[in-house]
């Protein structure tokens, strides 16, 4: 499995380098790479790909992937996630076009960051802590406030960054308008 990983994130990398597309991780492998590290299989990689870039993008991909440039173009117009397949690896990554602030205050802030618990010896830019916190209390937001998952990430996350900019964090969290899940999220965190 990590070997599929380490081998889908490689090209995506260099696919995206190739075409000047700013990007980072996120995700369970942010929350991992940034907390504590838990089997995962799902790569959620924020991008600031325009519509311009779309067919070099999946050129540059090449044959083994499956790739939907409409997918793509309603994704970018539409704030929406699209998918690529590395189809030899059966490997799986969303990509979540840039089109926000909260998305483009990411990538300025994202850090490369070796994920050696996929043993992945390579560097990638991953979300900052604090970015990832924040992105996941939407995520559970989102979901009905049910993922145990996606919740004890946060807490982990809390629990394990002793560092974490609070100024930042909240300020973010009034614009997501999570700001009573992060006050519950802080709580349990410190229960642990």
């Amino acid at each position: 499995m990590a070997g599929d990983l380490a081998d889908a994130l490689n090209l995506l990398a260099a696919a995206l380098a190739n075409v000047g597309i700013e990007y980072l991780i996120g995700g369970s492998v942010a929350s991992s790479a940034r907390g504590i590290a838990r089997a995962t299989r799902d790569v959620d990689v924020v991008a600031n790909i325009g519509p311009q870039q779309i067919e070099r993008f999946a050129r540059e991909l090449g044959h083994d992937w499956y790739v939907d440039s409409e997918q793509m173009r309603m994704a970018i117009r539409t704030g929406q996630s699209f998918n690529v397949i590395l189809i030899p690896r059966s490997q799986k990554i969303d990509i979540f076009p840039a089109t926000t602030e909260f998305h483009l205050a990411q990538l300025r802030r994202a850090t490369k960051v070796r994920l050696s618990f996929l043993d992945i010896g390579a560097e990638y830019p991953v979300a900052s802590a604090e970015d990832i916190i924040l992105a996941k209390l939407q995520w559970y937001r989102m979901g009905g406030e049910v993922s145990d998952r996606q919740w004890n990430d946060i807490t982990d996350l809390l629990a394990v960054n002793q560092d974490l900019d609070f100024e930042y964090i909240d300020s973010w969290a009034a614009r997501l308008h999570v700001e009573d899940l992060l006050a519950k999220a802080v709580a349990d965190a410190n229960r642990e």
